[in-house]
């Protein structure tokens, strides 16, 4: 195993020397004026980061927009079974509402509506050395226990949010497999299979963006772990990858269910028919609207025709270049393309 130190908070904890309260302007890094000095290594059970690692994801780190939206590239590497203890961080995800697709277009797309808590967001990249490079989004309310724009002059906010690698909502890796959650009722999980780690809703999908290039490499991934909702509501999964193929997976009857759909929002899919899923209005506005999607900006505006007042981002991952569109707080003039890989 490389030479690493054990750190809370990957990226954050040398410091990120800002003025006050105040963030970088959007667009720009966070720059420290100059070198911090050197912080002690803090022992973290999840993340495994060099002293260089660490600045890097330091320097990474930068304000996007005022929702607040940021975007932080992790650098180094992460255990994806163990879990954050509240030694490492306070709070948690109480749940989700939400919308996805996934679009055959001109070329192939997945999209998403993030409908929750007015909670300030983070763009995520990581390029385990294990795995595969991915962008994906984060509610930093799970990292922080609370709602308010993060101060990234305190240290120990900072360490938190590095742990965002380990919390995606959705994202999209380099080989074009895109993963996204949505609550669904409650009920019929199946009992724990002993022998298969356990890991959180969220934490499967950084083990499926990191690790699988198709959807079903990914369910496959989802059969050998027992999935724990016990920190947030049950949901269901959408996956899709670059060859056309999509799924749901949602945990109904007392099993994992694969289902064939393209769609996903709130409601249990395992048994029901297309006319009673077109029953559900935000089902049926996506299932009569994609036919006619072609490209990212048809993906965005089925998203927008979908979106509730407390729609906290909308995102459409190109499964060809991994590119991310993002627009938060339904201010849809305001688009942000984010690459696989920040520079």
């Amino acid at each position: 195993m490389r030479d690493r130190h054990r750190v809370v908070g990957a990226a954050l904890a040398a410091g990120l020397l800002l003025t006050g309260c105040s963030g970088p302007r959007y667009g720009q890094a966070a720059s420290p004026a100059a070198s911090p000095p050197a912080s002690p290594a803090v022992r973290d059970a999840a993340l495994d980061q060099s002293a260089a690692d660490i600045q890097r994801t330091v320097r990474s780190l930068r304000q996007v927009d005022d929702l607040p939206l940021y975007e932080m590239t992790f650098h180094g590497s992460y255990d994806r079974e163990v879990s954050i203890g509240e030694e490492d961080l306070a709070g948690q995800a109480d749940g989700w509402a939400c919308s996805l697709f996934h679009l055959r277009g001109d070329r192939p797309l997945f999209g998403r509506n993030f409908d929750w808590d007015p909670n300030p967001a983070m763009v995520v990249h990581a390029d385990p050395p294990d795995g595969y490079a991915s962008v994906s989004m984060a509610d930093l309310a799970y990292l922080l226990g609370g709602t308010g724009a993060p101060d990234l002059s305190d240290p120990g906010i900072r360490r938190r949010l590095a742990h965002a690698v380990l919390t995606p909502f959705d994202g999209v890796n380099e080989k074009g497999l895109a993963v996204g959650m949505a609550a669904v009722p409650g009920g019929g999980l199946p009992p724990k299979t002993e022998g298969r780690p356990t890991v959180s809703s969220v934490r499967i999908i950084r083990m499926m963006l990191d690790k699988a290039a198709t959807v079903d490499e990914a369910v496959a991934i989802m059969r050998r772990h027992n999935v724990d909702f016990t920190s947030g509501p049950q949901v269901h999964y959408l996956l899709a990858d670059a060859a056309g193929k999509s799924a749901v997976v949602e945990f109904a009857g007392g099993r994992l269910n694969v289902i064939e759909d393209r769609i996903l929002t709130n409601f249990t899919m395992t048994g029901t028919s297309d006319e009673q899923r077109r029953s559900d209005t935000r089902y049926g506005t996506l299932a009569t609207g994609l036919p006619s999607a072609k490209n990212w900006r048809d993906g965005m505006d089925l998203l927008q025709r979908v979106a509730q007042g407390h729609t906290r981002w909308s995102v459409v991952y190109d499964l060809t270049d991994a590119t991310a569109r993002v627009v938060t707080a339904r201010r849809w003039e305001r688009v942000h393309t984010i690459a696989l890989s920040q520079r």
